[in-house]
């Protein structure tokens, strides 16, 4: 019997309920005179892998707070998987993962002895499945090699593995996970999104916070775009897209021609040594594409794209991810 396999085997698995898994109704939290989360009213469907997005101090990490209770709200209300936070906590949160920011451990103890010690201090650690558990939740977070290692040895991407393996200890109705993949590697961050595909695929509902828009867009299904506190859209990440404008890309070594018949028609081109690309604000492309090679200019490539998640963000706030706060 494999791992998986004796981990379902002791393990029982429950029902998982439809509807919303997280709630929030004109949801507020101040600091003095400052809202850094303003009104936030969200929705996430049971079931979905769910992207938050937004850059650093957006209000992401405080609405994570709110949501499990680590601190209150100012004003509205949150339901975490029907229940209202935080009355009833004691019946929403045992069904509930999370990794909230930089995850803490007994430096001393090594990576398994410290899920040990996680897993014993809840109500519903079952001392007869613990082991298995563990080794279960470390093989799936790829820690089976370090599980030996003292925690003060770890790198922070081998951190962030273990804050996560201790969320998968129990099976989870939802979990939210805060920057998952921060200080991983490439391959490491490749490993955490196929993982978040296969416990979505299990029915897990996964909720994931992030300023990484290629990781989002790989991994999710629905997104909210947060800036400044406030919430700007939110929905299918399908819909999402389909909604911007298409853009235009057009390669060429006559950037600067191209660049004038795009002016010429009303539109705001972007540009490198080599291409030109534009959002096309429901003109046809072939006819820019025409104008273009009647112009002059050597067309080497012309494509209209679907808009990126960053295509997105920028169209929703005018900034991309790299402003200070």
């Amino acid at each position: 019997m494999t791992t998986i396999e004796a981990e379902r085997a002791v393990v029982p698995s429950e029902p998982f309920g439809g509807g919303s898994a997280i709630r929030t109704t004109e949801l507020t939290k101040r600091f003095g005179d400052v809202a850094v989360v303003d009104r936030l009213n969200l929705e996430v469907p049971a079931g979905s892998v769910f992207g938050f997005l937004g850059p650093n101090g957006s209000g992401k990490t405080t609405t994570i707070r709110m949501l499990l209770g680590l601190i209150a709200p100012s004003e509205g209300e949150v339901q975490l998987l029907g229940r209202t936070m935080p009355g009833r906590a004691a019946e929403a949160l045992p069904r509930v993962g999370a990794l909230v920011e930089g995850p803490a451990f007994y430096p001393w103890l090594s990576g398994r002895q410290n899920l040990e010690r996680i897993d014993a201090a809840g109500p519903e650690g079952d001392a007869a499945t613990r082991r298995t558990r563990i080794e279960l939740a470390l093989e799936r977070v790829g820690l089976t090699a370090a599980g030996k290692k003292k925690y003060k040895a770890y790198s922070l991407g081998m951190r962030q593995r273990l804050g996560l393996a201790s969320a998968l200890l129990r099976r989870r109705e939802l979990l939210i996970l805060d920057e998952p993949t921060n200080g991983m590697d490439p391959q490491g961050t490749r490993e955490i999104r196929n993982l978040i595909r296969e416990l979505a695929a299990d029915g897990t509902t996964v909720f994931l916070s992030s300023h990484l828009l290629a990781e989002i867009e790989q991994v999710c299904t629905h997104v909210a775009v947060m800036s400044l506190g406030r919430l700007l859209s939110q929905g299918s990440l399908a819909a999402l897209q389909s909604d911007a404008t298409p853009v235009m890309r057009v390669d060429t070594v006559d950037v600067e021609l191209a660049l004038g018949v795009v002016g010429a028609r009303g539109l705001s081109g972007r540009h490198d040594d080599r291409s030109v690309s534009a959002e096309l604000g429901g003109q046809a492309p072939e006819d820019l594409c025409r104008l273009l090679v009647e112009a002059g200019v050597r067309v080497t490539g012309f494509a209209v794209e679907r808009p990126s998640l960053e295509d997105v963000f920028v169209s929703l706030t005018g900034e991309g991810f790299d402003v200070a706060r």
